[in-house]
């Protein structure tokens, strides 16, 4: 296989960047083919679409992606990347027109129109502010507010699944589970279907204390990264989380999204089931 990687061409009456999202998107499906993104910004005219175009003659592995407001440059670019043999995707065409069904209004096809900050942005800040304020919370101090808590032993990823929970708008408290160290009270206080265990596989969390040891010198509690103690905690977080009657998830091979996916789904499985219940009860 060549190494001579595809170009992929934003060209945008804007900044690009909904186009190069969507690019990175796709782009993360081909990891065996490397992908080299070119921006073709503020392409307002004929002109500058043609001289958009001129650049892409050299590679012989190259795809266009454009978001056109104007309905004579769209096909402009259409007849453009036709001409020269270049695959293509109109990112705004076809949303435009679904819309303009649906609503029975015209698109006022504005080039380079903001677009406005929407409520789900500021629930997203709000709850990765609450991660990072809610990371490691020996204290329990915030959990009655979270959308979700994590709990397991150090080095389960405890961290960067909040954080990216967080982003993705979900209030997210992480609770270590540390030996000799009582779990808060709060934790088995609160709605019980929020609470989620991570789990992993002994070996796996051997090699990762392991190299969290080396990264830090060396200096770490006793016994952080012994194969033995790694059980018995393990042993005591099932206990724990046979207590809190939670589900438990083995992260041992997930990527955070994955895990976060699974996470969100338990969640919200267990809410449900749980208004259900609630709804059913006869006074």
């Amino acid at each position: 296989m060549s190494d001579q990687p595809v170009e992929i061409h934003i060209v945008s009456d804007s900044t690009g960047d909904t186009a190069s999202r969507v690019a990175r998107a796709v782009q993360a499906q081909f990891s065996a083919s490397p992908v080299k993104i070119v921006r073709h910004p503020r392409v307002n005219t004929v002109e500058g679409l043609q001289a958009a175009f001129s650049k892409m003659r050299g590679p012989s592995k190259a795809a266009v992606f454009f978001t056109l407001i104007d309905r004579d440059l769209r096909d402009r670019a259409t007849e453009l990347c036709e001409r020269h043999g270049l695959p293509s995707c109109d990112l705004l065409g076809a949303p435009l027109e679904a819309l303009q069904q649906a609503s029975g209004s015209q698109a006022e096809l504005v080039p380079g129109r903001p677009v406005a900050l929407e409520i789900d942005y500021f629930k997203r800040v709000a709850a990765m502010e609450f991660a990072v304020k809610h990371d490691d919370g020996l204290s329990g101090e915030g959990l009655d507010e979270a959308d979700i808590v994590i709990v397991g032993v150090s080095r389960t990823g405890k961290t960067p699944l909040s954080m990216y929970l967080g982003y993705l708008g979900y209030k997210t408290a992480n609770i270590p589970l540390v030996p000799a160290v009582d779990p808060p009270q709060q934790l088995f206080r609160i709605d019980r279907a929020k609470i989620v265990g991570l789990t992993i596989d002994p070996e796996r969390l051997q090699r990762i204390r392991g190299r969290r040891l080396r990264a830090m010198g060396g200096r770490a509690r006793n016994n952080y990264a012994d194969l033995a103690k790694i059980l018995e905690e393990l042993d005591d977080c099932t206990s724990v989380f046979r207590k809190l009657g939670c589900p438990v998830i083995d992260v041992s091979n997930l990527a955070v999204e994955e895990s976060a996916l699974r996470v969100i789904n338990l969640v919200e499985e267990r809410s449900h089931d749980e208004e259900e219940g609630a709804g059913n009860v006869v006074s």
